[in-house]
């Protein structure tokens, strides 16, 4: 990490995930039970192709496009991806008018995905200008949470941003200073400056899912996110970090440690009705998997099965639904353009 001296926090986080040479992101693999953490597709293979099912039932509600687009935001090591073309494999109509691209930053994870995926006809993107000509549909598990976010204190009515000063590296102390009228009119926009408190604001995903949207209004096609987040008001500090799938304090092993918060989905959801598209509810992970039908695929699953894979494919599941683990955690919001409402999975 550079000597810094007094940055927001955005600027931190981006610094310790994504510099070219020591970020998190570009120097490690953080997937798995020898990395970091471990994400929804490494736990159960049925996650990813409750994916699947939603993704070729949307295809199917918007006309069948002879020509159609995925793109997975953030394809993490390429897991999701190999399980939903396995999928795809099933039903050749829609494998015969999709494209698949991944929209990767990090040239690690991209040799990382590459590795895992040898042999599939897939495209890596940097932007969203290939996509062209047809309807577009992207998918991100745990995308929004890995992009840096802002933090600000409300206090007697004034509103200041939070700042992180270092000396040689090491971590002094918080800073705050007074936001610009500028983005004080850009706050609020989304309804998150009534409470007291710290609080939080996604400027950089944000810019992201324009982008996304703007494809989404030309193109037409739809957008589902699924990561661990919020609904209402949420005062406090989400910062976390995690390294060897334990807590890790945010200024130790910087570069080494993945850096992350709750996802606002309060915000998300009034963000993406300003871009004029059609918003379902939140619903959690639990909720959405269920209605698009993971149990009973457990179950078809399950009657081929010795007692021991039986017990470990609904270890996983339990992992996946259970309040107390991901369940309840884990939302997932979908936007989309079409006069058809898109309604598995949220009613």
């Amino acid at each position: 990490m550079r000597d810094l001296k007094t940055i927001p926090v955005d600027k931190f986080i981006e610094e310790a995930l994504y510099n070219k040479k020591t970020g998190y992101y570009f120097s490690k693999d953080p997937f798995g039970k020898d990395g970091d953490f471990i994400t929804s597709p490494g736990i159960s293979f049925l996650f990813s192709e409750m994916i699947a099912i939603w993704i070729i039932y949307f295809w199917e509600m918007i006309g069948k496009p002879k020509n159609f687009s995925f793109v997975e935001l953030g394809p993490g090591d390429g897991r999701l991806c190999k399980t939903l073309l396995n999928t795809f494999e099933k039903f050749p109509q829609f494998k015969n008018s999709t494209k698949i691209y991944l929209y990767e930053k990090s040239e690690k994870l991209i040799k990382i995905q590459k590795k895992n995926l040898k042999g599939q006809k897939i495209s890596w993107i940097k932007n969203f200008k290939t996509l062209k000509n047809c309807p577009a549909i992207f998918f991100g598990n745990e995308f929004f949470d890995a992009i840096p976010i802002k933090q600000f204190k409300k206090k007697n009515n004034e509103i200041y941003e939070k700042y992180f000063k270092f000396k040689e590296k090491k971590f002094l102390k918080t800073v705050y200073k007074k936001v610009s009228s500028s983005m004080l009119q850009e706050l609020g926009k989304y309804g998150i400056l009534k409470f007291d408190g710290i609080f939080e604001y996604p400027k950089s995903g944000l810019k992201e899912l324009a982008l996304v949207s703007k494809k989404i209004k030309s193109l037409g096609g739809g957008l589902l996110l699924v990561d661990y987040g919020f609904l209402g008001q949420n005062n406090v500090s989400t910062l976390q970090s995690v390294k060897k799938h334990k807590k890790n304090m945010i200024f130790d092993n910087i570069g080494k440690a993945d850096i992350t918060y709750l996802v606002n989905f309060d915000l998300l959801k009034n963000f993406l009705k300003i871009q004029n598209l059609n918003v379902n509810n939140v619903v959690s992970q639990s909720f959405f998997l269920k209605r698009v039908g993971i149990i009973k695929r457990a179950g078809i699953l399950s009657n081929k099965m010795s007692f021991k894979e039986k017990s470990d494919l609904y270890y996983r599941l339990q992992r996946l639904l259970d309040p107390k683990q991901m369940g309840q955690l884990f939302k997932v919001i979908c936007a989309y353009k079409s006069k058809k409402k898109i309604s598995l999975g949220f009613k």
